[in-house]
């Protein structure tokens, strides 16, 4: 079996770089599921219902989110409703939508989808070394294919949820920094690893946003608007191949695509 995770879809070149070429990864590539993470699908900030809708049609299976989850205020309703977009799970309990959910793949396995959010340089949230403790709790009995999108900042946190999830996990990938690194591996027990998946989004950019605007930020720390650079798209993503049978990832492999 083999899934495709996108990296941070960043506004109208990230949505672009999916409605281009998806159709044609999965295809060329024999995915059976695509998770990709959409907080920034919207002008770089949340997703819309409309926009969701579009690139489900393109192929996205699952979308994760991660700190911008509630900048579009219509996600509030649409998340309660559509179970094919998740937040991270450890926000507190009574917050809209789920923070995982367990899906099925075109080769007809169960597949479970967590969504977590680191701590460090980020806000405050449950602890999600133990959130995800309880989870795994939770959905152990009803699958072994168990995917993570660690939303996280700092290098050290992703590394270390990696190694406190080898072998309980199929894979966990790190979302958020927008810079894909090329550390991508199995660990010893067998989980798919890669700090950042990058961003799938306008190349010529600073994270995905306008250069001059950053710039300017930086030399007169001064409240500056941020938007979206239109340039041309990359797109960041990992292919993960799995045994269905016991979950077990087998390789993983980088995937930078410029138009």
């Amino acid at each position: 079996m083999r899934v495709l995770m996108i990296g941070d879809i960043v506004g109208r070149p990230g949505r672009r770089a999916i409605l281009d070429n998806l159709q044609a990864l999965r295809k060329e590539l024999n995915i059976d599921f695509v998770i990709a993470n959409g907080e920034n699908a919207a002008g770089g900030h949340g997703i819309t219902k409309e926009i969701a809708k579009q690139l489900f049609a393109t192929g996205v299976d699952v979308f994760t989110m991660g700190n911008h989850v509630w900048n579009k205020k219509e996600i509030i309703a649409y998340i309660e409703k559509e179970r094919k977009i998740i937040r991270p799970a450890n926000y507190p309990p009574g917050t809209p939508g789920a923070g995982y959910n367990i899906y099925e793949t075109n080769s007809g396995h169960s597949i479970a989808v967590i969504n977590i959010s680191g701590r460090i340089f980020m806000q405050e949230l449950d602890c999600p070394f133990r959130k995800i403790d309880k989870i795994l709790e939770e959905i152990n009995s009803k699958t072994n294919l168990i995917f993570v999108d660690f939303h996280a900042e700092a290098t050290s946190e992703k590394v270390a949820m990696g190694w406190y999830l080898d072998g309980r996990v199929t894979a966990l990938c790190g979302t958020h920094t927008h810079v894909q690194t090329a550390d991508e591996r199995i660990l010893p027990k067998g989980s798919a690893y890669i700090t950042d998946i990058g961003m799938t989004g306008p190349r010529d950019s600073v994270i995905g946003v306008s250069t001059n605007l950053v710039i300017e930020k930086f030399m007169t720390q001064m409240p500056r608007r941020f938007e979206v650079a239109e340039t041309d798209y990359q797109l960041n993503a990992v292919v993960i191949d799995v045994n269905p049978d016991n979950g077990i990832a087998t390789n993983i492999e980088r995937i930078f695509h410029l138009e």
